[in-house]
């Protein structure tokens, strides 16, 4: 099964909001450029998330998008939801809303699908994996800097003598 670029992307969207969430709203050009993602494909994913209630929007110069609720609070299955519509392995699986897993080509009574089993199977695996996985799973608690720590400094007799026991170093004068 392969999920679409709607839920790739607006599951980055959602670890980028979790993980800069400092209680201000984020611009989507800010994720769109700190994602390598496109603006315009963007605002239309933000808009499924925000009618499924799990971003808010605030207008104006200091306007964006965060969370409605905490990362800990969101499953992964409500995010890819909200972007994909139901989660089924293959188009004649569908779940009825008392959980029961349907193979439309059972809509004859006297058939039996051979493969509903595994279908079912691969659709249960998927699903509880991602009510497993909440938000705050993908997100680091803060930030990772963007650009690696810088190295210490050399001491002075790191500079004078790199290799102190190898005899054929000449030793600097101090």
């Amino acid at each position: 099964m392969m999920f679409s670029t709607k839920a790739e992307y607006g599951v980055r969207v959602m670890a980028y909001l979790a993980t800069h969430d400092g209680g201000w709203p984020v611009s989507l050009g800010t994720i769109a450029e700190a994602e390598s993602l496109p603006l315009a494909y963007l605002e239309h994913l933000v808009q499924r998330l925000r009618r499924a209630g799990l971003v808010e929007s605030r207008r104006g110069a200091r306007g964006g998008y965060s969370l409605a609720r905490p990362a800990t609070d969101i499953s992964m299955a409500e995010v890819v939801r909200a972007l994909e519509g139901e989660i089924v392995p293959i188009e004649c699986i569908t779940q009825e809303a008392d959980g029961r897993v349907v193979c439309a080509r059972e809509a004859e009574t006297d058939h039996v699908c051979p493969t509903k089993i595994l279908w079912a199977r691969v659709q249960g695996s998927i699903v509880r994996t991602l009510n497993e996985l909440k938000l705050s799973d993908l997100a680091p608690a803060t930030p990772a800097p963007a650009v690696s720590p810088a190295l210490p400094l050399p001491t002075a007799h790191a500079a004078r003598s790199p290799h102190p026991r190898d005899p054929n170093q000449k030793r600097v004068p101090a």
